[in-house]
């Protein structure tokens, strides 16, 4: 059996972070290296799915709970606009492979690519 995932540590407690938001399902953090102004990751509880494409292929409900709840905090945390990125691979990026979601706002440009 795989060791949790970091996310999982954070949600029992055994790494200290501030969850910012939580649904039955689901939970939010910030990011510890924010590329923008509002960086959140939003996170399923369950380890199941690797990636986005896992995700929206095993659990289209829990894929857009994921969605509605970013919704929901860029509009608490910010002006309700926002940027949502799932990096999937290490060639993308992802660096956990708990799927997880980044929640980016705060005068982002077009042009611009982060998280």
């Amino acid at each position: 059996m795989s060791e949790p995932s970091i996310f999982t540590r954070i949600l029992d407690g055994e790494i200290p972070s501030e969850i910012v938001a939580e649904t039955e399902n689901a939970f939010a953090i910030r990011d510890i290296a924010p590329r923008a102004p509002l960086h959140l990751l939003v996170i399923p509880k369950t380890e199941e799915y690797r990636n986005v494409v896992e995700l929206a292929a095993g659990d289209p409900e829990l894929m857009a709970e994921l969605v509605g709840l970013a919704n929901t905090l860029a509009a608490e945390h910010g002006d309700g606009d926002f940027r949502l990125v799932f990096n999937t691979g290490p060639n993308a990026g992802q660096t956990i492979f708990h799927v997880h979601a980044h929640v980016l706002a705060g005068g982002l440009e077009e042009k611009s690519v982060g998280a």
